[in-house]
């Protein structure tokens, strides 16, 4: 029984500024502790937490290794971008937990969208924002609206800087979840599944080029890329030379196809998704738990066949791939850098499996049974 601080507000309108908190009461073994969080602010949280709101849906994917029993249990509120952004990850947590549907949704925290008198009315004891809204809630108040009726927040980052902030992320929502062991282990799977990779790529010199291209398919824009950051650097790491490092300035930015033609990357890499709630004319290959893999096949020969790819160096030796774009944005970013090792050096990684790697990691950390789907290529893959 929840028997936790209770808020309650004075009047609810537009401000928060009469809104009091009445505290009735504790829970047993709870504790008031400070945390640091991914954006380096002091918190205290009183764990282990019981009611959450997730400012981003697709933290999911962290909270499901932590609570594989009752993955929603504790989710009083998110956003719906999980069902907008990747309906197949989704539908098959709505198969097993249908219960989701009836999760209150709140909006875009940052377009000033995330309501705070609506995160008061569900009493959470936490909400957990994604460190690239920061500067966003920082204009429109919302953390301090929220401090002031004594609802924390704390920011994780799986998406900003993920090969340096996904572990600690992983490790502060085990605490904040009372699940500090399942934490540890999980992020012991990832680093060993980083390993694997870092310590075979640290050999190699011969280095092909590559180009990422996010969403490819989303719009009728080409050619959104990563420079040195998120999947760019997974690329690094997985041996190859990511061409957007020097093409951007930035850590993501737009590459004209004229452009993409003047560097005529080895390999190329596009990202996809099941985007129909998105945009449903997308071309973008579907790919997600049990994607239908011969319209992937297809929609990726009709990515290859656009005038920034069709003459390149990759697409005539048949190296362009798709693979899932949530990898860029979750705790499962292993499994993207294994593909990337193995499409970029497969001599070196013939024995490398990442689908058994990531159904070994559903086996063992996740409530959903593994269902292939989440790559696609242009020639069939020993």
């Amino acid at each position: 029984m929840h028997t936790r601080s209770k808020r309650a507000t004075v009047t609810i309108g537009a401000a928060l500024t009469m809104m009091v908190v009445q505290a009735i009461g504790g829970v047993a073994n709870a504790e008031i502790i400070e945390v640091t969080d991914l954006a380096g602010r002091t918190v205290s949280v009183e764990i282990p937490v019981e009611r959450v709101i997730l400012g981003e849906g697709r933290q999911m994917y962290v909270v499901a290794t932590l609570d594989t029993e009752d993955p929603f249990g504790r989710i009083v509120g998110w956003r719906d971008d999980l069902k907008r952004a990747d309906l197949d990850s989704y539908n098959q947590y709505l198969a097993k937990y249908p219960e989701i549907e009836d999760i209150p949704l709140f909006g875009n925290p940052n377009s000033g969208g995330f309501s705070a008198e609506q995160a008061v009315t569900l009493n959470p004891d936490v909400v957990i924002l994604n460190l690239g809204v920061r500067e966003a809630v920082a204009e429109t108040g919302l953390i301090d609206q929220l401090a002031a009726v004594g609802i924390p927040v704390v920011f994780i980052d799986y998406r900003e800087r993920p090969l340096e902030n996904t572990i600690p992320s992983t490790l502060l929502m085990g605490k904040l979840f009372g699940k500090e062991d399942r934490a540890s282990d999980v992020v012991s799977f990832y680093m060993a599944q980083m390993n694997r990779i870092y310590n075979a790529t640290a050999k190699i010199d011969d280095k092909p080029t590559v180009f990422v291209e996010r969403a490819a398919g989303i719009s009728d824009e080409c050619c959104r890329t990563w420079g040195r950051e998120s999947l760019g650097l997974l690329v690094e790491r997985a041996g190859g030379i990511n061409l957007g490092s020097d093409l951007l300035p930035g850590a993501t930015g737009t590459v004209s196809a004229e452009k993409v033609l003047t560097v005529d990357p080895d390999v190329v890499i596009v990202t996809g998704s099941n985007w129909s709630l998105i945009n449903p004319e997308n071309t973008a290959v579907s790919l997600g738990p049990d994607a239908n893999g011969t319209a992937a096949i297809d929609r990726l020969k009709g990515l290859a066949d656009r005038p920034a790819f069709a003459t390149t160096t990759a697409v005539k030796n048949g190296r362009f791939y798709g693979i899932w774009h949530q990898f860029y944005n979750s705790p499962y970013q292993f499994v993207a850098l294994q593909f990337f090792a193995k499409w970029l050096h497969p001599e070196e990684f013939a024995d490398l499996d990442p689908d058994a790697t990531f159904e070994e990691f559903h086996k063992r950390f996740l409530p959903l049974e593994y269902k292939s789907g989440y790559w696609a290529s242009l020639k069939p893959q020993s």
